[in-house]
């Protein structure tokens, strides 16, 4: 059989991949480093090791990056004349030829490989051109990141030269410091991790593109509150009031989504994307994958149980109803969140509520009705209850409010009765 001699320390190596007619074809493999990426859980929170000596250390993901390049060469796998070995011999004799010259040229870039893109190219259109072929339901988050990042070199004295232009190249570890600094010091609650989340997702695909050659995010992490609620929550007198409140707006159908939000905590990617074949009107059940799990988690499936109020609200689709059909007729998420503030503002309601705050509300409101914590998980599609215990520690803050508003306790003063005269 013919045989690579291929040391470890070799980069590119020569390796041979075998075809079905006999021969073999070689190729370089060129071995371009090792990343780490943070290990998220189902709702994107950093994942902490919990025993050994590792204990309450993030856990990272480590991925080694390799490039293929074919040499459209051949040899026999099995040469069976001294044709075939001589073919063999001067075969791989120029193909290591070619692969010690690659070496070469490999080296000469000490912390990777020869990038093969013009390196010209305006990073911040190279990050637009991403989101106008981006089809996943978090684009929206995923403009937020641009968008967020541009303000950032704005307002920096120091990066505000590259607000026009910067390449891929320029930026750094320095500066992705910087930026998730100012991620957190203008957002609130989950926004600047789920933001410097999905900007560091670009600059994976960037990397993939041959634009950069390391990913100047890794190892920086945003580190989420967990088992803080940080969102307003609507309670059940509120809610009556907003949904005996008119819309007044060109989407009804916006009005009994966010109400089905309210009463089952469904997200709003997954209630537009509910049709009415997930329905069990039998049964009374609905059956829907999370959009956010979907492929990650063995939990993505939530099985929601309905009442009749639910079924009304849902409506009964006519007998000649495509199954298909989706329940709700919703715009974007951005006119859908405008439609939400100014009806919240038309009910009288003091606080600012977005689509996301139903299914805080509901969670705060099941637990408060007498539910136990593990049926909430399950209702809310969690693997486990670690990040549905923050809704009890809101449970314990509305108590707390609920004694409070009692008022002072005054009791008038008295003389002694046994007072000296």
């Amino acid at each position: 059989m013919a045989r690579i001699d291929n040391r470890n320390k070799q980069n590119p190596k020569l390796l041979q991949a075998e075809l079905s007619d006999g021969r073999a074809s070689l190729y370089l493999e060129y071995y371009l480093g090792r990343s780490e990426t943070p290990v998220l859980d189902e709702d994107g929170q950093q994942v902490l090791y919990t025993e050994g000596a590792m204990k309450g250390r993030p856990k990272f993901k480590v991925k080694h990056a390799r490039k293929r390049e074919n040499l459209n060469l051949y040899i026999w796998v099995h040469p069976r004349s001294t044709q075939e070995r001589l073919q063999n011999k001067n075969t791989l004799a120029l193909a290591e030829k070619i692969r010690f010259e690659r070496e070469q040229e490999f080296l000469m870039h000490r912390e990777g490989y020869r990038l093969k893109k013009d390196r010209s190219v305006n990073f911040l259109d190279y990050f637009q051109k991403y989101l106008d072929n981006y089809t996943k339901a978090d684009v929206a988050s995923m403009k937020t990141a641009l968008t967020k990042f541009k303000r950032f070199l704005e307002a920096s004295s120091k990066y505000d030269i590259f607000r026009q232009f910067i390449r891929a190249d320029q930026i750094t570890k320095s500066m992705m410091t910087d930026f998730a600094e100012y991620l957190q010091a203008n957002g609130r609650g989950e926004g600047p991790a789920a933001t410097f989340h999905r900007f560091k997702k670009v600059l994976r695909v960037a990397m993939e593109d041959e634009l950069i050659r390391k990913n100047p995010c890794d190892g920086i992490i945003l580190i989420r509150g967990e088992n803080v609620l940080k969102k307003e929550i609507l309670l059940p007198d509120e809610i009556n009031t907003l949904l005996s409140t008119p819309c007044n707006c060109k989407y009804p159908d916006i009005q009994r989504a966010f109400a089905l939000s309210l009463f089952t905590g469904i997200r709003f990617c997954d209630v537009r994307r509910l049709r009415y074949r997930d329905i069990d009107y039998t049964a009374q059940t609905l059956k829907f994958q999370q959009s956010k799990t979907r492929d990650r988690s063995n939990h993505s499936w939530v099985l929601m149980p309905l009442n009749d109020h639910l079924l009304t609200l849902i409506g009964q689709p006519s007998d000649d109803t495509n199954p298909d059909a989706l329940l709700f007729d919703l715009p974007s998420y951005a006119s859908c969140h405008d439609v939400i503030l100014r009806w919240v503002e038309k009910a009288g309601i003091k606080k600012h509520i977005s689509w996301h705050c139903a299914r805080h509300s509901f969670a705060v409101n099941v637990l408060n009705g007498g539910a136990n914590i593990k049926t909430l998980a399950s209702l809310l599609g969690h693997s486990g209850i670690k990040h549905t215990e923050k809704y009890t520690r809101a449970i314990d803050s509305l108590r707390q409010d609920a004694i409070n508003s009692l008022g002072n306790i005054i009791i008038p003063q008295t003389t002694p009765t046994h007072a000296v005269k």
